[in-house]
């Protein structure tokens, strides 16, 4: 990957917080041109892009938004506390932690009315892409989702996380999304071992302190991520990550199907496919007598 395409996937942050408003961070439309080699040129042929707009909205307490979709939106909260009305029917959302508390997300399809309320200064991320479908807005909440403890008993510990799905092909095959969140424990790897789908990927990072940071891998190159950076993930490019020792680490992944080819799942680098096998723990150092 040359330089400016690494630069175009890592989107950083200017502050761990966001202002408040919409933050633009991705745009679906424009991409990395391979062959001019610039940056935020619309897509076209060589170029690299989501085909989602992604970003940040933060509204201060008391504001309210009322939004009619042109495309499928899907809202996650990161934080806060707010009304959601869908269909004339109003439901209180609060999130705390992205670590310590599940998910609500809000999905609607075009021409779909909601409004938000913020009881709180709240705080979601807006994911946009096309889609002709009707899907019916509604809200996800945090109690419908079962939190997977992945990656237990594998390379020593070194892979375990915790792996909330909201919905996938499975349970939305009419959505052109599918999205779930990580929360990697200090100094662990997720996502691993490395793998690819044809899919691109969008991972939005949190951190549990201020200063916290991990590595992400996309194909052979590696970004640092700090709190609220994004990092893209074009197709068929192995990806995994991994937190500082000390930082608790939580990304929220977003994955857009393509046309005839929705993400099912995906596959694994065969080279470190040994390690899903709980019988190979691979090298254990032995340490010195006292």
């Amino acid at each position: 990957m040359t330089p400016q395409m690494l630069a175009s996937c890592h989107r950083r942050a200017s502050s761990a917080a966001f202002p408040f408003g919409y933050t633009a961070i991705e745009r679906q439309g424009r991409g990395w041109n391979a062959t001019s080699g610039r940056v935020g040129e619309k897509a076209g042929k060589g170029t690299f892009a989501t085909g989602m707009d992604f970003g940040v909205l933060r509204l201060r307490r008391g504001e309210t938004l009322q939004v009619t979709t042109d495309q499928e939106t899907l809202w996650v909260l990161m934080s806060g506390r707010c009304q959601v009305t869908i269909y004339g029917q109003t439901a209180t959302v609060a999130r705390a932690s992205v670590f310590d508390d599940g998910p609500f997300a809000v999905h609607a399809g075009v021409g779909e009315a909601i409004a938000f309320k913020a009881e709180a200064a709240t705080e979601w991320t807006v994911t946009r892409t096309p889609n002709p479908r009707r899907l019916g807005a509604r809200l996800y909440r945090n109690d419908e989702f079962a939190t997977e403890d992945r990656g237990a008993g594998l390379a020593q510990g070194a892979c375990r996380r915790l792996v909330r799905t909201i919905f996938d092909y499975s349970t939305r095959p009419d959505s052109n999304l599918v999205v779930g969140e990580v929360v990697n424990f200090p100094g662990r790897w997720s996502t691993y071992p490395p793998h690819h789908h044809p899919q691109p990927e969008i991972y939005h990072y949190r951190f549990t302190s201020p200063q916290g940071y991990g590595h992400c891998e996309i194909g052979d190159d590696v970004v640092k991520v700090k709190a609220g950076d994004t990092a893209l993930i074009p197709g068929g490019l192995d990806h995994s990550q991994v937190s500082a020792p000390g930082y608790g680490m939580y990304y929220l992944w977003v994955i857009r199907h393509l046309p005839g080819k929705p993400y099912k799942g995906f596959k694994f680098t065969p080279a470190h496919q040994w390690l899903l096998d709980p019988k190979q723990q691979g090298w254990v150092p032995t340490l010195p007598s006292t």
